[in-house]
């Protein structure tokens, strides 16, 4: 699974908002990996920041 879509499927998973270090904990992925893919994912409109430092699937 690309690590894009490994990102996606966390935060479709949880049922709360989570932090881009609970992603990469709950995904074993490096925490700049994933403030990275978080970027890109806000760019495509995938997620959004319900709150500060917080994000959810669409």
């Amino acid at each position: 699974m690309e690590v894009k879509e490994l990102v996606l499927k966390t935060l479709k998973e949880s049922s709360d908002p989570l932090r881009p270090g609970d992603i990469a904990q709950k995904a074993n992925l490096d925490k700049k990996e994933v403030d990275k893919i978080i970027k890109e994912l806000k760019k495509e409109d995938l997620i959004i920041s319900p709150k500060r430092c917080y994000y959810t699937a669409k």
